[in-house]
């Protein structure tokens, strides 16, 4: 990567890894420089996969605020769906295969070093949980350090990100090769930087991501296995991992209770509200009124859970638009992995990379309202440029 264009892409991993702003602004800038920018002899015919259920989605997203009982607080809340454009900004800033790989390495890169100073951040944060005095980069560490969170502002972010990195590096990793030297120490640091986080559904979400991936790989079982090994010696390092992962389904822990009865209420607002939903961003409003009485939490802005946060917000047609994105991406993606020669190895590693970061970015969106995190979405969306890459390689 040189030029305009790699100095771009470079901007954007560091922004992806560690900052909202930066890679916000890169992206637009990135866009004006594909618009506006030189065309070179042999330039890139424009594509638009996946634009019909993209569309759906966004125009019933209107659609539902336009419906809702606050249409314009509900129209400025779906101007998230502008992060949905960074899929077409990215598809078309990566050339071919080669500076694909190129980039998703840089970005396991970026994240392993935020990973390192995550782990530095939960070692030595004091009792209290956070640090209000000393220089700027202490406070932006050290604020709220008790759980792994990085430079984000919150851990549920960081472990989003870590899931869909640490996935879709997977293949590359099994394939080995002089990387694997300093690969698997930034992968196994990132695995416990994960642990530290201590969100229980992107665990869940690594976890099944991680062991679809192996079962596509030449040698699954060894890197099954391998797999296996790891996140066991994840959890003996860190007790406390250990401690969160026995919660997972004890009735008599808050967070659990919480979850469910966010459920509850979920499943109410959307049963009354099939076509349009309530309308975008306004849970916040219509939580408190309708909680259940187990409700520990009487204010959120979110259900943590993706499908039912749509479906309430947005009705069951929103919701089917949503899921056909999802549907389309991994038809696409599944004929190109069918294409691609069994020798290309490279190619189809970032194939089943892609197409296993976004399946383990779905299950962890049924435990947390990740589509909603603009950070982690925008890692997703990047990711699932991938495959695109790749066919237009094999269709040259």
């Amino acid at each position: 990567m040189n030029g305009v264009r790699g100095t771009l892409l470079v901007a954007l991993v560091a922004g992806l890894a560690a900052s909202i702003t930066l890679a916000e602004t890169t992206l637009v800038v990135l866009a004006l420089w594909l618009v506006f920018g030189p065309r070179p002899a042999g330039t890139l015919r424009v594509r638009w996969p996946l634009l019909g259920p993209f569309v759906a989605f966004a125009v019933w997203t209107l659609v539902a605020a336009l419906a809702s009982d606050r249409p314009r607080e509900s129209l400025l809340s779906s101007r998230g769906l502008l992060t949905l454009g960074a899929f077409y900004v990215v598809l078309h800033a990566l050339p071919n295969g080669h500076v694909a790989r190129r980039f998703a390495e840089g970005l396991f890169i970026a994240v392993s070093v935020v990973a390192l100073v995550s782990i530095v951040q939960v070692s030595f944060c004091p009792a209290g949980g956070t640090v209000e005095s000393g220089g700027a980069l202490v406070r932006l560490v050290f604020r709220k350090c008790g759980r792994a969170r990085g430079f984000f502002s919150i851990y549920m972010t960081l472990a989003g990100v870590l899931t869909l990195v640490l996935v879709s590096a997977l293949p590359r990793l099994v394939r080995g090769g002089r990387a694997l030297v300093w690969a698997l120490p930034a992968w196994l640091a990132s695995v416990l930087a994960l642990g530290l986080s201590s969100v229980r559904g992107a665990w869940v979400g690594f976890a099944v991501g991680g062991v679809g991936c192996t079962l596509g790989l030449r040698r699954r079982w060894l890197a099954l296995a391998a797999l296996v090994l790891v996140v066991a010696g994840a959890i003996a390092v860190e007790p406390r991992t250990l401690k969160r992962l026995r919660s997972v389904g004890d009735f008599n822990d808050d967070t659990t209770r919480d979850r469910l009865a966010m459920l509850e209420t979920g499943l109410r607002v959307a049963g009354a509200h099939l076509i349009t939903g309530i309308g975008p961003g306004q849970i916040k409003n219509v939580y408190p009124i309708v909680a259940s009485p187990e409700a520990l939490r009487r204010s959120t802005s979110h259900l943590h859970d993706t499908p039912l946060q749509i479906a309430a917000e947005r009705g069951i047609p929103g919701l089917a638009a949503w899921v056909a994105i999802w549907v389309a991406f991994f038809g696409a993606s599944g004929r190109v992995l069918r294409r691609i020669p069994p020798e290309d190895e490279e190619a189809r590693g970032l194939v089943l990379g892609s197409m296993a970061a976004i399946a383990a970015f779905l299950v962890a969106g049924l435990f947390e309202y990740n589509f909603g995190d603009t950070e982690v979405l925008l890692v997703a969306l990047t990711l699932m440029t991938v495959p695109f890459v790749i066919e237009r390689d094999l269709d040259a």
